[in-house]
């Protein structure tokens, strides 16, 4: 009796202790999304200044942000596949390690190629970052309170992206550009010590060390989505054809990708596994409601500035909106998806998202600044809950050794709608809004609010067929979890 107290005791002291080190490694990993995304955000507002300090064309600097982005969309399932064999705790401790001396050759850079050099392997850090973020979560918390957790990334995510314009704008006004880089330094230590902490020693989910690594794979997808990539970045909206090209080489790159997956012994990628209904619709959703998302990035400001005739200032403040309810929302999100269910509240989020871009197609400007903001909020709000318990649904819906590279997809898909999204819809706009132009440079009011409502309901389209495909996933899943049940 005296041995089973003392048990008890020694549980007892044991849950508090417990859930202070699920605390501390869900701080680390939340500073790990923050850092990813605030990479992402805060080099785009120092390009002006380093068009200045480099006497550089604005084609040459923009690699800064490309290099960064291109690295993470190239190599992000192979760091998460790479994270299932070897274990997930050193990939990720080194890649909060790499991004943070990464930060620093930057911030150090003394030529313009140096400084893009350097951004690729920040993106490789960041790439790391976001990989293992997810299925750490799986690990570190209970399977009650995923939501919650997937919400707080997600908050974590979208805070990193409001931040970042702001906050590089005030470091560039008071340190110049290579404080924008610095900063992510003590930022980087921090989280590096944290996860030191309290992420757990021990990987047991690590596959066999015979499992080879796929490198003819990891080769193969990197370069294919490179040029994917960059036939969608490259001149600026412009198809020519170098960006058909592009196209063709990433669409040759996807059949030899596949040939070589059936006949690896290792696969980077189980293409078996994409044959589950669930998981493969909501890759392919991610990839959708990203790309819709993206055209309240692209179209928004001019929507404000010509057709609104709101000045810089204000342009920036009423765009901050958007961030901010989705950091917000992505908290309730995680307690919805938690109490609710993640296939429910999915299929909730994705009915938001298409009310609020049904919302944005009418661009009412008599309305004025609540012609934007209203249906902003609506649309962020589904947006949240989609990505908060999509994520959830996922992570918690694949095996133990598969959530590195599954997490490493949904991520993919993610910044593939974003590269998407960016191109797609603005050559929606910049065509819809031709034929209201007073000429070839100046976009009139009434050209911005047309381009702005043909966008949204391209947008709406989109946001209803992913809604229609959650909604025949889950039917499907469901028919097909009954037929399995044993009689």
């Amino acid at each position: 009796m005296a041995i089973a107290e003392q048990k008890q005791n020694g549980d007892c002291a044991s849950a508090p202790q417990k859930t202070r080190s699920a605390g501390l490694a869900l701080a680390s990993l939340s500073l790990a999304t923050l850092l990813s995304s605030l990479g992402t955000s805060i080099a785009s507002v120092g390009l002006p200044s380093l068009m200045q300090a480099f006497g550089a064309s604005f084609q040459s600097v923009q690699w800064v942000v490309l290099a960064y982005l291109l690295a993470i969309t190239a190599l992000i399932v192979s760091a998460g596949r790479l994270a299932d064999m070897v274990g997930r705790r050193p990939l990720l401790l080194g890649g909060i390690a790499l991004f943070t001396l990464a930060s620093v050759l930057c911030g150090l850079a003394p030529t313009l190629w140096l400084l893009i050099a350097a951004r690729a392997v920040q993106g490789l850090g960041a790439a790391l970052m976001m990989a293992l973020t997810l299925p750490f979560v799986a690990e570190t918390v209970t399977k009650e309170r995923t939501g919650s957790a997937m919400g707080l990334l997600g908050a974590m995510s979208a805070i990193g992206t409001t931040l970042g314009p702001s906050l590089g704008g005030l470091l560039i006004a008071g340190f110049g550009w290579r404080a924008i880089f610095l900063v992510n330094v003590p930022l980087g230590l921090l989280t590096f010590a944290l996860a030191s902490l309290a992420l757990p020693a021990r990987d047991k989910t690590a596959e066999a060390a015979q499992n080879s690594f796929d490198a003819i794979g990891t080769v193969l997808l990197a370069l294919t989505l490179a040029a994917y990539a960059l036939a969608m970045t490259l001149g600026r909206g412009h198809f020519g054809a170098l960006n058909i090209g592009l196209l063709v080489a990433a669409g040759i790159g996807v059949v030899l990708f596949g040939v070589a997956q059936t006949k690896a012994k290792s696969p980077l990628i189980r293409l078996a596994r994409l044959y589950d209904i669930r998981l493969s619709a909501s890759l392919a959703t991610n990839l959708v409601v990203a790309t819709v998302m993206m055209a309240t990035l692209v179209v928004a400001p001019f929507y404000l500035s010509r057709a609104l005739g709101l000045n810089a200032a204000m342009v920036g403040v009423v765009l901050s909106t958007g961030p901010l309810v989705s950091a917000l929302s992505a908290l309730v999100a995680g307690r919805l998806t938690d109490r609710f269910g993640a296939h429910r509240m999915m299929v909730v989020g994705l009915f938001s998202l298409a009310v609020g871009t049904s919302l944005l197609s009418l661009a009412a400007t008599k309305l004025g600044i609540a012609s934007y903001t209203v249906p902003i909020a609506v649309t962020c709000f589904g947006y949240a809950l989609f990505q908060t318990s999509n994520n959830a649904a996922v992570m918690s819906g694949v095996a133990a050794g598969e959530r590195g590279v599954v997490s490493g997809l949904l991520n993919l898909l993610r910044n593939l709608g974003l590269i998407t999204g960016a191109s797609l819809m603005g050559a929606i706009f910049a065509a819809a809004s031709t034929g209201e132009r007073q000429s070839q440079d100046m976009l009139t009011s009434a050209a911005a609010a047309h381009g702005m409502q043909v966008t949204f309901q391209t947008a709406t389209v989109l946001a209803v067929a992913a809604l229609l495909l959650a909604l025949l996933s889950t039917r499907a899943g469901g028919r097909l979890s009954v037929r399995q049940q044993p009689s």
